[in-house]
């Protein structure tokens, strides 16, 4: 008789990784660098240190390949790290296919997201540092409600402006914040003067995060004890993701597996980079041979239509340059319920992995990525949250080819939320209202004639 699968694979306290992992230290190449706004000559630290402290402005740059983390915000983390990896086996039984799905769970954080394993040392470093306010933006509202609940555990003041069209939607996600402290604007909004700009222009304006990293960066600047917190896109905050792959790899491990397909969505970038970069270090290092393959929306298709150049990283031109795949600076998307895939770059260092060849990108519109997961929650009980539903549409796909195949793969994404507060979406597919964007070559060319072209 064979054996019955593990369903559940789960690390000890005592397992938990110790050091986050730097994928620069490992790179053929090393990434383009950031770009000062005004001389357009690399940027230095001092060009950081009004958005953020020292300790998190180093490790944006550093090329060592593990970065201690610290004693206090491993504490936190055992909170509720190390997180479950899940076989889908009745997921896997209900497509009918011969391959073996992974996925590893970050929805049982207290925010119900990966976003507190980057909020929580951010929270911890400016705190260190004598900082009593963080500013930042969010899109869905889980990288809102993660720093809420990181600037609480430090006492410190926490102000979120929230992509309008996801402040509207997801007015659930805008009270967790309040519960933990946060103060928590629509944007754009009558805060800042940039938004006061936008919305004498448009009052319904729906927002883009590009537009919310704008005002809380002109928030941050204009007060000497405030610093900007992150969510996605820079290294500091890939970096801090890295401990989602790390235990996987310990994980799959403890039942003799290894990956053959790695599929995790992608808006920003740190969800993806979590996961996927401890496993790419062992690809490169010989060690194992898989597939590694970004999922985005197809109303937000930055790796698979977007040029790799240099672009802001906000809508105002506030922020460092950056070379990314971009849509431009001034892209608005569509009104999708994945908010937190709504950017109009991708990290520099997944852009950078994808130019060298060893990541590939697909998109998918976010009908079929409902329809998977409705077979997802169906079978394995998580209501996902709008993100990774477009891993779970992809890893569907792989497993179907496989069952026209034959082949036996193993396939790995993260789960890297919980959709609990997102049920209005689900109430929209379900009640066929939800619609698939197309986007034109028309409107990327549109918000591409803004962003500077630097050689």
């Amino acid at each position: 008789m064979a054996a019955t699968p593990e369903h559940k694979i789960h690390l000890s306290e005592s397992e938990m990784p110790t050091t986050w992992y730097n994928i620069v230290a490992d790179l053929p190449e090393p990434p383009p660098p950031p770009l000062h706004p005004g001389t357009l000559e690399p940027a230095t630290p001092d060009d950081f240190a009004p958005l953020f402290p020292m300790a998190l402005i180093e490790q944006e740059a550093t090329t060592e390949r593990y970065v201690e983390i610290p004693g206090e915000v491993l504490d936190i983390y055992r909170i509720w790290r190390p997180s479950p990896l899940f076989r889908a086996t009745r997921l896997e039984q209900a497509l009918g296919t011969p391959a073996r799905i992974y996925y590893k769970y970050e929805g049982v954080s207290p925010a119900g997201s990966h976003k507190p394993n980057t909020s929580v040392p951010q929270a911890y470093y400016n705190h260190a540092e004598g900082i009593t306010r963080l500013t930042t933006e969010t899109g869905a509202g889980q990288w809102g409600s993660s720093l809420a609940y990181a600037t609480a555990q430090y006492g410190m003041e926490c102000e979120v402006w929230m992509v309008g069209a996801s402040y509207r939607q997801k007015p659930y996600r805008r009270t967790m914040m309040q519960v933990w402290g946060a103060d928590v604007h629509s944007s754009p909004s009558d805060r800042t003067e940039y938004g006061r700009s936008l919305l004498a222009e448009d009052p319904d304006h729906p927002g883009s995060l590009g537009i919310a990293i704008s005002e809380a960066v002109e928030a941050c600047v204009a007060d000497p004890n405030a610093r900007y917190a992150l969510g996605s896109v820079l290294n500091h905050v890939l970096l801090h993701q890295t401990v989602i792959g790390e235990e996987a790899l310990l994980q799959l491990a403890k039942v003799g597996e290894t990956p053959d397909v790695l599929v995790g969505c992608t808006g920003g970038g740190s969800n993806f980079g979590g996961l996927a970069f401890p496993f790419l270090r062992e690809k490169m290092a010989g060690k194992m041979n898989p597939t590694i393959r970004c999922v985005e929306p197809a109303a937000c298709p930055t790796l698979t239509k977007g040029e790799y150049r240099y672009d802001f990283g906000d809508t105002a031109g506030m922020t460092p340059l950056m070379k990314m795949h971009t849509l431009g600076h001034g892209f608005v998307p569509e009104p999708i319920h994945a908010g937190g895939l709504r950017y109009h770059g991708m990290a520099p260092l997944v852009s950078h992995i994808y130019e060298l060849g060893l990541a590939e990108a697909i998109a998918i519109p976010q009908r079929e990525c409902f329809a998977g997961a409705l077979q997802f929650a169906r079978t394995e009980g998580i209501v996902p949250a709008p993100e990774p539903t477009h891993a779970i549409a992809a890893a569907i796909r792989e497993a179907l080819a496989c069952k026209e195949t034959g082949e036996e793969k193993v396939i790995l994404t993260a789960m890297c939320g919980h959709g609990h507060l997102d049920l209005s979406a689900y109430e929209k597919y379900l009640g066929g209202e939800m619609v698939d964007f197309e986007l034109s070559d028309d409107a990327i060319a549109a918000a591409m004639a803004d962003v500077p072209v630097i050689a």
